[in-house]
């Protein structure tokens, strides 16, 4: 530290003699470089050093508007994301809501139907039924009365059979009574 020091009492004590040459104390002289080049540097470099720094603070401005701007647009996405959303969530409760409404109103038409069809299916089944009852009744009656019949024809050949005598008398009797009334008329 002392040589810097001594460095620059040095420097104050130049003698004014008209004479020029070379320092050889190298920390001297590349103090008096470093601070002539400072010196010149911040003279004329100041301007150039204050329009880089102004324009870089204006760049980081704007982009610090850019950014606010832009933060400002995506929450205003985000808000009518929001509200799209809950639009959204609405209709699909109300298609969840009328969904389930007409799944039930469906349901009920379904079985409303269905019971409509068994009672129709159930009457036509009733009606077939006795349709049928009534056509066997009728089968019966049929066969009951031809065996009837058959037994009646039956029963009177055989009684016309063993009395072939009577027979001829009604026969007799009857061409009689026919011959009478012909009689009659004529």
């Amino acid at each position: 530290m002392k040589n810097v020091t001594d460095s620059f009492v040095f420097l104050g004590h130049w003698p004014s003699a008209g004479s020029f040459g070379f320092n050889t104390d190298i920390l001297a002289t590349n103090l008096i470089n470093l601070s002539v080049v400072i010196g010149v540097l911040i003279f004329f470099g100041k301007g150039v050093l204050k329009d880089l720094l102004d324009n870089r603070k204006q760049r980081i401005l704007i982009t610090i508007r850019n950014s606010e701007e832009l933060r400002r647009g995506a929450i205003e996405q985000l808000e009518k994301a929001r509200v799209r959303l809950r639009k959204v969530e609405l209709e699909a409760d109300e298609y969840r809501t009328n969904g389930y409404s007409e799944i039930e109103r469906e349901k009920e038409n379904l079985i409303n139907a269905t019971c409509d069809s068994l009672e129709r299916l159930e009457n036509y089944k009733n009606e077939t039924l006795d349709f049928e009852k009534e056509r066997a009744m009728n089968q019966v009656r049929q066969r009951v009365f031809q065996q009837a019949l058959q037994g009646a024809l039956g029963t009177l050949n055989s009684c016309l059979n063993m009395n072939t005598e009577l027979h001829f008398r009604t026969i007799r009797a009857n061409i009689g009574i026919l011959g009478a009334m012909e009689e009659i008329t004529d």
